[in-house]
C-alpha cells in the first residue's frame, strides 16, 4: 500500500479527506490477511505480498501450485472488511523457458 507523505504542517492533507480513516482500516485489513495467511498451513511457507488499498486485497508474489493459489484468495476473502480480492499470484516457474 502506498501511502502519502505530506509535509507535517501541511493542514489540507489532514482536514476532513477522511483518508486517515481509510488508511488506518486498509493497514489494519492487510495485518488480518497476512497473518491469516501466514497461520494456515498451505500457505505459510509461501511468497505471498499483500496490498489493500480501499477495502480490495491484492495478493502478488509466487506459489508452489494452483492450488495453494486459490487457497490464498479465499482465506483473504475470510477476513472480515475485504470487499474485493485481486488475486495477481504466480505458479513458481510457470513462463520461464527451458531449454
Amino acid at each position: 500500500m502506498l501511502l502519502p507523505w505530506p509535509y507535517p504542517d501541511d493542514e489540507a492533507s489532514h482536514a476532513g479527506s477522511g483518508r486517515p480513516e481509510r488508511d488506518d482500516e486498509d493497514i489494519r485489513l492487510a495485518a488480518l490477511v497476512a497473518q491469516r495467511l501466514s497461520i494456515d498451513w498451505t500457505t505459510r511457507r509461501q511468497q505471498i505480498v499483500v496490498t489493500v488499498q480501499n477495502g480490495v486485497v491484492i495478493l502478488t508474489g509466487r506459489v508452489t501450485d494452483p492450488y495453494v493459489r486459490q487457497a490464498a484468495g479465499e482465506l483473504a476473502w475470510d477476513v472480515q472488511g475485504v470487499s474485493d480480492v485481486c488475486n495477481a499470484l504466480r505458479l513458481a516457474g510457470a513462463g520461464r523457458s527451458r531449454g
